[in-house]
Formats: C-alpha cells, structure tokens, sequence
C-alpha cells in the first residue's frame, strides 16, 4: 500500500515539469514576440527572458528533487 503511494506521489510531482515546459515555452515565445515588435531592445528583453528561464527552471529542479526524495526518503 505504502509503495504505491510513492508511486502516486512521485509521478504526481513530475506533472510539475511539464508545466515547466511549458513555461519556458512560454518565455522564449514571449521573447521572439517582443523582439519581432521592437529590434532595438532585443538585448535588455533578452536578458528578462534568461531571468524568466532561470526561474522557470529552478521550479523544475526543485519538483524533479521531489519526484526522487519520495520513493527513497519517505
């Protein structure tokens, strides 16, 4: 009983890198955009767009931390 709540809880936590693809998908999207309409501030948008990116991927290390600490710690 006890393994497959690991089970459960560890897949669940993955579905949080899915929505850090998606995020991050989101970010560079966001960033062709705004590029697109405005080419003279392609350099500053860029430097938004890695700070989004960090961020976004720092949720998903922080998930796929949880996805491993689950089945083996608790």
């Amino acid at each position: 009983m006890l393994e497959g709540a690991k089970s459960i809880g560890a897949g669940a936590a993955t579905i949080a890198l899915a929505g850090a693809a998606i995020g991050i998908g989101n970010v560079f999207s966001s960033l062709i955009h705004a590029v697109a309409r405005n080419p003279s501030l392609a350099k500053q948008l860029f430097g938004y767009a890695i700070l989004g990116f960090a961020l976004t991927e720092a949720i998903a290390l922080f998930a796929l931390m949880m996805a491993f600490l689950i089945p083996f710690v608790f």
